[in-house]
């Protein structure tokens, strides 16, 4: 008799477990419930004025790579314009805190590409273009809440020389480096692809 009791308190316990879970997963494995649709925060017009500055900043890091310092030049001109056409008073929307820094970062940005049209050596040219970078990552991203196609951030660890590193930001994995290129006066082009990824920067 108590084995019956036993095998008949058995059943019921894992009759309690099972409905237990039964009802905490919906009764079903297909009734999980599907991840929300991300929405975007911004408008079409906003991303697209974002993403055509990073495409401009894109053009001059290629120059870079191509040690073509009147390439350089037209194409930091071309950023500033792409820089000062964004949308800022979209952000509006937020609060005007997030509306006053985007404007501080901005001005940020341009003031050292300003500084990069005054240069006449390749290697301060560049040092604006590291802090052009510094100025864009993280700060700037974070500020306007970034919506466009994911880019990477990447580092040299020597492109101003031994323990002197600098970044910059690619829409490529692959480490294509604008500080000492395919052009350097000692590497040549064997440390164009001197780097690695430190980060990613995407969506929020």
């Amino acid at each position: 008799m108590k084995k019956v009791l036993g095998l008949l308190v058995i059943v019921l316990v894992a009759f309690a477990v099972y409905w237990f879970m039964f009802r905490k997963n919906g009764g079903s494995g297909n009734n999980i419930k599907p991840a929300p649709i991300a929405l975007k925060k911004h408008s079409e017009a906003f991303n697209a004025s974002v993403d055509k500055m990073i495409n401009g900043y894109l053009a001059v890091k290629d120059a870079f790579v191509e040690a073509d310092t009147t390439k350089a030049k037209e194409m930091t001109k071309q950023f500033i314009g792409l820089l000062d056409s964004i949308q800022v008073s979209e952000l509006k929307a937020d609060t005007a805190v997030i509306v006053e820094s985007a404007k501080s970062s901005i001005a940020d940005i341009r003031s050292n590409a300003v500084s990069l049209l005054a240069q006449t050596d390749i290697t301060e040219m560049r040092q604006d273009f590291r802090m052009i970078t510094d100025m864009m990552y993280p700060a700037f991203f974070k500020i306007i809440n970034y919506e466009g196609p994911k880019l990477y951030l990447e580092n040299c660890p020597m492109a101003f020389g031994e323990d002197k590193d600098a970044n910059w930001i690619s829409n490529s994995a692959e480490i294509v480096n604008p500080y000492l290129g395919k052009k350097h006066p000692e590497y040549k082009a064997t440390m164009l692809h001197c780097g690695e990824v430190k980060d990613t920067i995407k969506a929020q």
